[in-house]
């Protein structure tokens, strides 16, 4: 099963819902939409794991510089494959390590069993086997939204549209094809990913929509809903 690993910087910010709608009628032009997103989006839903002291999410909240967040991720609740990810980022440079696993080992892991990752046998997994394993790491939240996508193949650059933020403490319920949610945000987030620089005709639609930038995640957002 292949790992792949993305480095690039990436950064948040707050947009209107009438920001929203001319942002995507300006970026329309000058990039190509997601293969998998059309202007209506496409689900996406993680599930997030912390250590049994949330020591991933205090030093999100405490301003740490360097900080992760392990998670799985599905695009549909009938996916036989799971995206499992480990997010770093130290300011706003990111790097992503993601491995696809089977859903029976995504199972497993919801449970709290890790040892199907050494069956696996790369170095990936065994990475991804220590953090969670001697962290004593359970799942703590999903998060679902709908995603517009929209990507540039220049600097690898990537912009992504997120609104209906909602999580649910009931981690159990992953895969069901129906899960209760409570908002998290009303406001949609607007997320800005490249390497190097940003190409000019894309910044100056950026410049347009006069956003502001966000410090805050939406798994820390999550966690905070139930009173962290």
């Amino acid at each position: 099963m292949p790992d792949i690993l993305v480095v690039r910087t990436e950064k948040k910010y707050s947009i209107s819902p009438c920001q929203r709608s001319t942002l995507l009628y300006r970026l329309k032009p000058v990039m190509d939409l997601d293969q998998h997103s059309g202007l209506e989006g496409y689900m996406v839903r993680s599930l997030y794991f912390d250590s049994i002291y949330d020591n991933d999410y205090f030093d999100k909240v405490s301003g740490l510089e360097m900080r992760k967040k392990v998670r799985l991720r599905i695009y549909a609740p009938e996916q036989q494959t799971v995206k499992l990810e480990l997010k770093q980022k130290q300011g706003s440079a990111q790097k992503k390590i993601s491995l696809v696993i089977s859903r029976d080992l995504a199972e497993e892991m919801m449970g709290g069993q890790y040892s199907g990752l050494l069956e696996l046998g790369s170095d990936t997994a065994m990475m991804f086997y220590r953090i969670l394993e001697t962290g004593l790491y359970r799942p703590q939240c999903i998060i679902e939204y709908n995603r517009i996508a929209f990507t540039e193949e220049s600097n690898d650059i990537r912009i992504t549209v997120d609104s209906d933020i909602g999580m649910s403490p009931f981690c159990e319920r992953f895969f069901d094809r129906e899960v209760s949610y409570i908002p998290v945000r009303k406001e949609p987030v607007l997320e800005v990913k490249y390497n190097r620089f940003l190409l000019s005709s894309i910044k100056r639609v950026l410049d347009f929509a006069d956003s502001t930038e966000l410090a805050i995640s939406k798994y820390a957002m999550s966690r905070q809903v139930l009173g962290m």
